[in-house]
């Protein structure tokens, strides 16, 4: 018997209209329903909020706006799934079907991973932005050897330039370029006495006891990677349930502002230096656009993503999951 999931709430019509179509396709395809009220319980009104009613058919989903043919099709679906799982069982317990069924690392190292994909990625990404505050720590406690491991490893990644990132112990958070314009906070070559525009320097310098010991990831970054943690987090607390964000809004939102952002500061400075020299003065962004629009990229992203890669890992369980079955059918006969 297909087992079928209506989320509603009272004074739906939506809802009622769904449950009545669901009704009428009990003589075509037998199905059990389940009718969960979101306003029961705090966490499905969030989780839900206005978006009722939404069907559960096995490994399918159905949002609004539901039509009966969607219905029909999606059980006509689900029911055709289990007819053939049963008949693949029973043809393996009865011997008709003799099928070298394994259960190998990796379908374990894949069932294990689609149940928890989004905690690796939460973790790693912990790790990979908290490594770089972890540089100035051991800066700041004389553990130079291991803080400077940390600076080379991501300066793979990153340019780190000291006039574009954060700033631990000092007495700024940021030290910007003076073409940035920044009123209330000492510039970087005033700060360090340093050239602002030799930017290999400003690559190797991480910081002294006075001005602080630099982040070992720019403040793009730190913002960008910040962003997907937090979507990653939010995620999750809504139990996976945020449908994947338009891709024009991702690219109004994430991308155009980063890229305006980022872009405009490179144009000019490539024309502002010789042998160019178009223009005698070069845009230099502000810590604070920097981390909005990097902050905006990492969270669009993610929200774009996050809920394909659910989707993907859903199927993908759905699918180990009967051929799991099918593993414990074929080694309950041979026992």
């Amino acid at each position: 018997m297909i087992t079928v999931t209506l989320y509603s709430r009272k004074n739906c019509q939506l809802c009622a209209q769904a449950q009545a179509d669901l009704q009428d396709l009990q003589g075509e395809v037998p199905h059990q329903v389940n009718i969960i009220d979101v306003d029961n319980t705090p966490k499905l009104q969030r989780e839900y909020n206005s978006e009722v009613p939404v069907v559960e058919i096995g490994p399918y989903r159905l949002k609004p706006p539901i039509t009966k043919k969607e219905l029909e099709i999606t059980l006509r679906a689900a029911q055709h799934g289990i007819q053939q799982d049963e008949e693949i069982s029973r043809a393996i317990e009865t011997g008709e079907l003799q099928l070298d069924v394994k259960w190998t690392f990796s379908d374990r190292f894949m069932y294990w991973m689609s149940r928890h994909y989004l905690a690796v990625f939460n973790l790693f990404i912990i790790l990979y932005v908290g490594l770089p505050f972890l540089a100035p720590v051991l800066m700041k406690v004389g553990a130079t050897a291991p803080a400077g491991i940390i600076y080379r490893a991501y300066s793979l990644v990153c340019h780190q330039w000291a006039f574009r990132s954060w700033f631990l112990f000092g007495e700024q958070a940021v030290y910007p370029r003076g073409t940035a314009h920044v009123a209330g906070l000492i510039p970087y070559g005033l700060a360090t006495g340093l050239d602002e525009s030799d930017v290999e320097t400003a690559r190797a310098f991480t910081g002294n006891p006075v001005i602080g010991y630099k982040v070992a990831l720019c403040q793009r970054d730190v913002a960008i990677y910040g962003g997907i943690l937090f979507f990653g987090i939010v995620y999750s607390l809504a139990g996976r349930r945020i449908k994947s964000m338009p891709w024009f809004i991702w690219v109004l939102l994430g991308i155009i502002p980063m890229g305006l952002d980022g872009g405009t500061q490179l144009v000019t400075q490539i024309i502002s230096q010789p042998p160019l020299d178009l223009i005698s003065y070069y845009r230099e962004s502000t810590p604070f656009l920097r981390t909005l629009t990097g902050g905006l990229f990492g969270l669009t992203s993610a929200w774009f993503c996050y809920p394909m890669v659910e989707e993907s890992m859903r199927d993908t369980l759905s699918y180990l999951d009967s051929k799991l079955k099918r593993v414990k059918i074929k080694n309950a006969r041979s026992a």
